[in-house]
């Protein structure tokens, strides 16, 4: 039973890490007929009416522990996607896909100046690493930074806080009712913005109504069940490893139904973001792992 649930739980995940690699080629298209506030707000509203309907019991557990994180998640959060998907208007999906993993990387250092625990040799390799892949992803001529590419390493930092808070924020406490919190506060600042930003698409396609659909949908509320059950049977270094290829897929899925070109340059940018990411997630434990069982074996 057990290894089957471990087969079922790495199943859940890369089925997460698929669904979100594909949001990015999806969006992009959207982004085309609809602003980016309106999507976000259609799309994480009902995000929060589907889930508060799953998970219709647990709101009564409701608390002033669940609001101040639920507003201060939600907060975060907005700024999160609002940076990505603007980003996503001004860069490519697979620019935004790997720029947005960033995120893990500065996870270390955000906790070590909230809670004093001091990143180690590998946070900082990594760290460093990873510098140099966003530079080749983002320089361009006269070594500039792009406006897309900008925002979307800036949302990195905030799906870095919005990590280091959710990570206390769930402290026996219901995920679900934080998460329905927080998308519900994303949804309300984005309903309260959008008419100033841009009038509602009456004239959109069906096509981009059937696509925030599949993102209110797949790309949030099953993702986030699906990240949940993965996460119950999967080590901790396995998972991370797993959601990693989030980037991988956004990349793959861009290539093939995006027509996006890649230069040598920008391939190993992409290549060595994602070692600082396993670097970072892993600190090499798999490698370590393999060579005292070397050791061992050797010495019998």
């Amino acid at each position: 039973m057990e290894k089957k649930n471990a087969i079922l739980g790495r199943a859940a995940l890369l089925a997460t890490t698929f669904i979100w690699g594909s949001s990015f080629v999806i969006l992009k298209r959207t982004l085309d007929s609809i602003p980016v506030l309106w999507v976000l707000a259609i799309r994480f509203g009902g995000a929060a009416l589907l889930m508060a309907m799953i998970g219709f019991r647990e709101l009564k557990k409701l608390d002033r522990h669940y609001l101040k994180y639920g507003v201060t998640l939600g907060v975060v959060l907005f700024a999160s996607y609002v940076l990505q998907t603007y980003g996503l208007v001004y860069t490519t999906p697979a620019k935004n896909s790997f720029l947005t993993a960033t995120c893990c990387v500065i996870v270390p250092f955000l906790w070590w100046i909230f809670f004093k625990i001091r990143p180690d040799r590998y946070n900082v390799a990594a760290a460093l690493i990873c510098i140099l892949g966003m530079a080749l992803v983002s320089f361009q001529g006269e070594m500039t930074v792009g406006i897309g590419d900008g925002l979307t390493m800036l949302c990195g930092f905030f799906y870095a806080l919005q990590i280091i808070i959710t990570s206390r924020a769930v402290e026996e406490r219901s995920v679900l009712l934080i998460n329905v919190l927080q998308f519900t506060v994303v949804a309300v600042l984005c309903g309260i913005f959008a008419p100033f930003v841009s009038p509602f698409p009456r004239n959109a396609p069906v096509s981009a109504w059937l696509s925030i659909a599949y993102l209110c949908v797949m790309c949030t509320a099953v993702c986030f069940m699906l990240q949940g059950y993965g996460q119950k049977y999967t080590p901790p270094q396995s998972t991370a490893i797993i959601l990693t290829l989030e980037s991988v897929f956004g990349t793959a899925i861009s290539l093939i139904f995006y027509d996006e070109q890649i230069t040598l340059r920008i391939a190993l940018g992409f290549i060595m973001i994602f070692v600082s990411v396993i670097i970072s997630e892993t600190k090499l434990s798999f490698i370590q792992r393999r060579e005292r069982l070397a050791v061992k074996q050797a010495e019998q």
